[in-house]
């Protein structure tokens, strides 16, 4: 090559590049439950390429489709779209047993799954989440139980022992599963041992697990992808719709969120980079799904509640339990100062507002606005949970509607009160709401612009 042309090479080279193939990113912007399955679903239908980031079997997404309910734990929610390819990345924490069953079930509730395994990728870079983590996670559960009397409400599902093993560089990867299973099953009875050393009493079936580990070796192999690579192919490749369907939510963050009532992984934007191996300029638009009222699962400080007819009345009227542990939801007034906080650290392009229908029989609805403590206004949302268990919240009472909203399909036709608590959201938090969802259907997703 001359000269020159190695000049205008090293030219081209020294213009910054736009990247070709962002990605869509969706997140809980709350404590979990608002919503974000169906949210995902709606985007999900045009994706060629839907991914999973962070967590485990956890998360709890409910989607329905053709009037078929699907409950998803650790597959992303995209895989009922039989033209989208979907991908587990290397932050998930992967329970085989669970996975498996997971598409079992839905098997067995529609054609929705049919062909599953054509259309799914895993990262060989995943860790595993085995049989004894769980069984710690519940005996670590009791520990907390009897010691403070504080458990954490953790769903039992092994997320957070595995994501100790993961950190205390213990842990086993999916690439150590398909390679060599000898050596494979020396590391697992080492960590199995160590278990077995810190919880005595541990129910383990070192040989019957590995057995079914050998099972699901030769099942998961075909599935097994150098992640990173994959990623960067779909990148830069041709053009693509990439989706990243967050669990969990912001407050439940291992760093943001209401510590120590938290999960063990990072469910904020930062998650989809480290989870994915996708570097943050191609990052795109980060959807924050907000529930029009707020909903907390287990223990832990929640300035807005409402111990009361309006909890009753949200609880049943939003048949607020948990997906994955079937346990009754927490409920209490939308608050504000938690979602703008949840925007401080993900930066929300826009957001989508779900179960506004559920308030439709409240005369008046409140809005928590500002947090004080002892009189003194707080300038930011509390790291310290003993201080935030001891918060007042002002709120603004906003006047109700009083009428069904459910076959609403377009913002003019929601009632002007509805339509003014939308802008008040709007106006706070200065993020525009994108979509309203009145119902559980995917038609019930009103898209604003």
């Amino acid at each position: 090559i001359s000269s020159s042309g190695i000049a205008q090479s090293s030219m081209s080279l020294r213009t910054p590049k736009e990247p070709r193939n962002k990605v869509t990113v969706v997140l809980g912007a709350q404590w979990g439950d608002e919503g974000k399955g169906k949210v995902v679903d709606l985007l999900a239908m045009d994706a060629d390429l839907v991914c999973r980031c962070q967590g485990g079997n956890n998360a709890g997404h409910t989607v329905v489709v053709d009037s078929v309910e699907y409950d998803f734990h650790l597959l992303p929610s995209g895989v009922l779209n039989k033209k989208a390819v979907s991908f587990i990345g290397n932050g998930v924490v992967i329970h085989l047993p669970g996975l498996f069953e997971e598409a079992e079930k839905n098997l067995q509730k529609g054609k929705g799954l049919e062909g599953w395994e054509e259309r799914l990728k895993i990262s060989d870079r995943a860790h595993i989440v085995f049989n004894f983590h769980q069984a710690v996670d519940g005996i670590q559960e009791q520990q907390r139980q009897l010691q403070a009397g504080k458990n954490l409400g953790t769903t039992k599902k092994g997320i957070g022992p595995a994501y100790s093993s993961k950190a205390a560089r213990n842990g086993l990867r999916v690439c150590d599963l398909v390679s060599d299973f000898t050596v494979f099953e020396e590391k697992f009875r080492v960590l199995a041992e160590h278990f077995l050393t810190m919880y005595p009493n541990l129910n383990v079936d070192i040989d019957n697990e590995l057995q079914q580990l050998k099972e699901y070796a030769e099942r998961l192999r075909p599935l097994v992808t150098d992640g990173v690579y994959f990623m960067h192919k779909a990148l830069t490749g041709p053009s693509k719709k990439i989706l990243v369907e967050g669990a969990n939510a912001a407050l439940l963050d291992i760093d943001f969120g209401t510590y120590p009532f938290v999960t063990s992984s990072n469910c904020t934007v930062g998650g989809v980079c480290t989870g994915l191996g996708v570097p943050p300029s191609y990052v795109g638009r980060v959807y924050g799904v907000v529930k029009a009222y707020t909903t907390r699962v287990g223990v832990g400080a929640f300035p807005t509640e409402q111990d009361n007819e309006v909890g009753n009345l949200l609880q049943s009227r939003g048949r607020e339990f948990g997906v994955t542990t079937d346990r009754q939801r927490r409920c209490g007034w939308l608050d504000l100062i938690l979602v703008r906080y949840a925007h401080m650290v993900n930066g929300f392009t826009a957001i989508a507002l779900t179960k506004l229908d559920i308030l439709d029989t409240l005369s008046e609805i409140k809005v928590g606005v500002a947090y004080s403590v002892d009189d003194e206004p707080l300038p930011s949302f509390p790291a310290n949970m003993d201080v935030l268990t001891r918060v007042s919240v002002k709120y603004e009472t906003l006047p109700g509607w009083c009428c069904s909203t459910e076959d609403v399909r377009c913002f003019e036709e929601l009632p002007p009160q509805a339509q003014s608590y939308i802008r008040f959201i709007e106006d706070f938090l200065q993020v525009p709401v994108k979509w309203v969802g009145v119902g559980k259907s995917r038609e019930s997703m009103i898209k604003l612009f």
